[in-house]
């Protein structure tokens, strides 16, 4: 899924309700998720990427044998000269996203999206439990093995990968490439000798920054907007209580907070050094302090 379509699908959510009635239809002003995102929507890929979602078919296994085959959109419409995306969910479908909207956050769909590798994808769980440690607990190969599948406790199938060359290549190496690329984690491992052959394996996570923030669908939009103000303002060290209230608290300074960042991101404005103090300066601000101010002894 590109970032584009992550982003149309993110924003959906946002505004999506259990209470929604049936045909409910969806807007999505372009514009405002610019702004959003800092990430500037290129519209010759737009279509692209609303006929992609619309094409875009899911497998939901019921159990019992039974499974779902169903569409994520019922109709999409672009509104031209409105720069609006108009989109209606699949009915079959909505129960689905509900529950998806409930049990994930925006950061681990991202990654459950991203990650190709079943094992990475099993790697990023595992990690997240221990993310504000900073290292998982040692697990023994054995132990680490059952729980990516590669090997059956009971004995009946064959182990994977018993040469440890062969597992760093195909499953250590790639999900901790993944990992790094596409979430919210750094991480890395080290494999502990027991004598003179590896026995087990150890985890290590940095939370970071991803490359692609998603919409934070778990919030309102309202909610989103705000938390991604705030953390423009900490991104340009703008960070005195009463600037920062201020500001979020001025719809025409939000706007103007949005516009800016978005234009430094896209290289529209150039302000390499004191990005910030630009930002208070072209909105009369520039006579606030942006730190906290230390007080006087």
């Amino acid at each position: 899924m590109t970032s584009l379509e992550m982003d149309i699908m993110f924003a959906l959510l946002s505004r999506l309700n259990k209470n929604d009635k049936p045909g409910t239809m969806y807007r999505l002003r372009v514009h405002e998720l610019e702004q959003l995102t800092g990430r500037e929507w290129n519209y010759s890929r737009l279509g692209p990427a609303v006929e992609a979602l619309v094409g875009r078919s899911y497998h939901i296994d019921e159990g019992e044998g039974s499974w779902l085959k169903v569409g994520m959109l019922a109709s999409a419409e672009y509104i031209n000269h409105h720069g609006v995306i108009e989109l209606e969910i699949s009915e079959k479908l909505r129960p689905y996203l509900i529950d998806l909207k409930s049990n994930f956050t925006s950061f681990q769909l991202q990654a459950v999206l991203n990650l190709t590798s079943k094992y990475a994808k099993r790697i990023y769980e595992l990690v997240s439990q221990w993310k504000d440690i900073g290292e998982t607990k040692i697990y023994s190969f054995d132990n680490f093995k059952y729980m990516l599948s590669l090997k059956d406790p009971a004995g009946k199938e064959a182990e994977q990968y018993t040469q440890i060359s062969h597992l760093r290549k195909n499953v250590l190496d790639i999900a901790v490439k993944q990992i790094n690329e596409h979430t919210e984690f750094t991480i890395s491992y080290k494999l502990g000798k027991v004598g003179r052959s590896y026995q087990n394996i150890r985890f290590y996570v940095v939370k970071q920054e991803p490359e692609q923030l998603p919409i934070p669908f778990e919030l309102s939009p309202d909610d989103a907007r705000m938390l991604r103000a705030r953390n423009n303002l900490e991104d340009l060290e703008i960070i005195d209580p009463t600037l920062v209230k201020h500001i979020l608290s001025t719809e025409k300074l939000l706007e103007k907070l949005f516009a800016f960042v978005y234009k430094v991101k896209t290289g529209k404005i150039k302000a390499t050094s004191n990005p910030g103090g630009l930002f208070l300066k072209m909105h009369g601000l520039a006579g606030q302090k942006k730190h906290v101010s230390q007080p006087e002894r």
